[in-house]
């Protein structure tokens, strides 16, 4: 087995789950098992002013300039996410190794008859032939963004053992709570040292981004009156039926189910109530801040008109925007772009530009002071226990990333 898969299924196997519903900084503490074994591992490797934020969890280490290199060459970072999302276990991970993938099922478990089928899955039909690592059925696998953190790990000895390569300071940096949206809340970019960076967490080989969603999030509460349903006859009114009847009025076409590519939405994401109160939380995403701004504004202007028919304070929202898209804080570096799309294509491999149907670290990262697109990691079908990633995306992935720390410096 290789380097790069011994570390992969080193860092799976270690429970980092973040969690929703804390409010500390890191939001669980077993994340720290993996900061403390990739700093260690970093110091073995020999990098630079290699540091660990005993506070929040944040891993950072140096990569220093080869000798010779101007310093007018800048400094290059590479940033991914050690944290799993909380939408399914991460604990006890046991990667299954599947050589020579021949265009069937996959048995994930046969307890609970759990299958990865091409007939759900049909991009699994591209990996003929390829080596691809899957969950066992109970658990997600972490390639989200353990894939990332392997590659980096990877390209980090890759470049220590062969000095001959000549790059500027490259910089590392491992993160916590990324899948709860709170990934670069205390990131010390002055300390990290990058002029630029790259987050190595997204999909499919090739995938390259630099265009992410405007992100807001919305509670929306409608009180309601609870009378005895035998005397309610013209005085109660029923929460949990305004709330359908809000949602009624917000253009249904405009669904997470029925977008795609550039298309925003207005996602009911969760409710709970009874007659007298009931609590749902909205996202509201649009690539277009006109259109993120205009759908805002429509959420509002539904409450207004409602609360004119069923009085004040029957809905009242709450809207917070949560980021940005990235694509205005990347559009004057575009040389960013021109690097990535060209270490891919001396690996053979097509870039593929389009835009993020989400948001990552390097979106806030970008409006913080770091433009910082984003890379793809080889995986697929993140945040579940269909999750897989290509071994062989994965080899080509450290190749890109080789490729694109020592082009600055060509």
């Amino acid at each position: 087995m290789s380097t790069l898969l011994e570390r992969f299924y080193q860092y799976v196997q270690i429970d980092t789950q973040s969690s929703e519903d804390s409010v500390s900084c890191p939001s669980t503490q077993k994340q720290f098992d993996l900061a403390r074994l990739l700093a260690a591992q970093l110091k073995e490797l020999g990098a630079s002013s290699v540091r660990l934020d005993e506070k929040n969890c944040y891993v950072y280490a140096e990569l220093p300039a080869t000798e010779g290199v101007p310093a007018s060459v800048p400094s290059i970072g590479f940033i991914a996410h050690m944290d799993t999302s909380p939408a399914v276990s991460g604990k006890g991970v046991s990667p299954q190794l599947v050589k020579h993938y021949d265009g069937g099922d996959i048995l994930l478990s046969k307890e609970e008859h759990i299958v990865l089928s091409p007939k759900d899955f049909p991009e699994l039909l591209h990996y003929i032939g390829q080596d691809l690592i899957t969950t066992d059925g109970t658990t997600l696998l972490g390639a989200d963004d353990k894939a990332g953190v392997a590659e980096i790990m990877t390209m980090a000895e890759y470049l220590l053992t062969h000095p001959e390569l000549r790059h500027g300071k490259i910089c590392i940096a491992f993160t916590p709570d990324e899948e709860v949206g709170c990934g670069v809340d205390a990131f010390d970019i002055e300390h990290f040292g990058a002029d630029y960076a790259y987050t190595v967490d997204g999909g499919p080989i090739g995938e390259l981004e630099y265009e992410n969603f405007n992100a807001a999030g919305a509670i929306l509460t409608v009180n309601g009156r609870s009378v005895h349903p035998g005397d309610a006859k013209g005085k109660m009114l029923n929460s949990i039926l305004l709330l359908q009847e809000f949602q009624s009025m917000l253009p249904q076409k405009e669904m997470p189910q029925y977008t795609e590519k550039y298309e925003g939405f207005l996602h009911l994401d969760s409710i709970r109530g009874n007659v007298e109160q009931t609590i749902a939380e909205y996202i509201i995403r649009d690539h277009d801040r006109s259109k993120f701004e205009a759908k805002k504004e429509l959420f509002e202007t539904i409450c207004s008109r409602l609360n004119e028919k069923y009085g004040a304070g029957t809905f009242i929202a709450e809207i917070k925007d949560s980021y940005y898209n990235m694509k205005e804080k990347i559009t004057p570096h575009m040389f960013l772009i021109d690097h990535a799309k060209k270490a891919m294509k001396d690996c053979g491999v097509t870039p593929i530009i389009q835009p993020i149907r989400g948001g990552t670290d390097g979106a806030r990262l970008s409006f913080m002071g770091l433009p910082c697109p984003n890379l793809c990691t080889g995986g697929h079908n993140y945040h579940g226990r269909y999750e897989y990633c290509c071994v062989q995306s994965m080899e080509t992935i450290v190749e890109i990333l080789v490729k694109l720390a020592v082009s600055f410096a060509e």
